[in-house]
Parts: structure tokens; sequence; C-alpha cells
């Protein structure tokens, strides 16, 4: 069953490159980090965040937040990679 849990054992990745140019961009920008960190997610870099998760299921929950937040403008990456990959 371990070399199992090394297949199900999922990372979610949040790679961000949003505009800061007005007082509101830089709200959203803001906002949207703030908020990932709210569900969990750790600073990797400035603009990649990422989270573990036990399961491709509570992966897909995270994944779906993340795009119930995502800022008006800018362009936002969501991948995941399973811990043996």
């Amino acid at each position: 069953m371990g070399r199992l849990d090394e297949y199900r054992i999922m990372w979610v990745f949040v790679s961000f490159d949003l505009p800061t140019e007005t007082r509101q961009n830089r709200r959203d920008h803001t906002r949207f980090r703030k908020q990932l960190k709210e569900d969990g997610f750790t600073m990797m870099q400035f603009s990649i965040y990422v989270r573990h998760c036990n399961s491709y299921e509570n992966a897909a929950v995270h994944i779906r937040r993340v795009k119930g937040i995502l800022p008006p403008a800018g362009e936002v990456i969501i991948f995941s990679l399973t811990d043996r990959q």
C-alpha cells in the first residue's frame, strides 16, 4: 500500500502573473494571494504557491476553490502532480 500512496498524494501548484498597474489591480492581486494562503497554500516563490493534498479528490476541491477566486485580469496556471511524479 505504501507504493500506491506515492501515486495518491497530490501537490497542487498555482502560478500566476497578475497586473499591478492600477490600484484595483493591486487590490485584486493582494486579495488573490491572501485567499490562497487562507486555503492552505504556501508561497514557494512570490508568484508560485503550493499545497499538499492527501488524494486526488481533495486536490480537486482546492482546484475548484482557486478557480472560484480568480481575479478578473492576468494569467493563472493551476496544475497538480502526484508525490511520485
